[in-house]
């Protein structure tokens, strides 16, 4: 990894959009990954960097770009709780059923850590309920195990 691919990611981490746009204009990888998989977009989507993030995507970064984990952008801000960026990255067309590496997917991390809006929104717009984790657990199940009686609701209304 040389210097400016390690500039992009930080840049990516602060929201520095000045320098992102100046890295976009030199043509510096907007796909690098860091030692863990992380690509400037996950970072920026995972530190709420609503800004860096559409740059980056304006940019041509890839939404759908995993972490060496198998971890997404939307996963990250599914776990989260950030709402707007998810709907940022649905926009560019995100894979709303992209399973990790032990086959979780965004809507099983929102309905997991209670981002009941988060789920809302995956819900919206098409995430299936019906996948299963390596496990062999449900998103149904998650929600049964983490105590989220609100996330049922959501599941069985949608």
């Amino acid at each position: 990894m040389d210097n400016l691919d390690q500039v992009i990611l930080h840049a990516a981490r602060l929201g520095n959009t000045e320098v992102l746009e100046e890295l976009i204009n030199r043509q510096v990888n907007v796909n690098t990954q860091d030692d863990k998989g992380y690509t400037p977009l996950i970072i920026a989507c995972y530190n709420n960097q609503y800004n860096a993030a559409k740059l980056l995507l304006e940019a041509n970064a890839d939404v759908n770009a995993s972490d060496f984990g198998g971890n997404t952008a939307l996963m990250g801000v599914s776990f989260k709780g950030y709402s707007d960026i998810a709907e940022l990255l649905i926009s560019y067309g995100a894979d709303l059923n992209k399973q990790h590496g032990n086959g979780g997917t965004a809507l099983m991390f929102a309905t997991m850590f209670g981002r009941n809006e988060l789920v809302r929104i995956l819900l919206k717009h098409g995430a299936d309920r019906n996948l299963v984790d390596v496990r062999g657990l449900s998103v149904f199940d998650l929600a049964v195990q983490q105590g989220n009686e609100e996330a049922l609701i959501i599941l069985e209304e949608q």
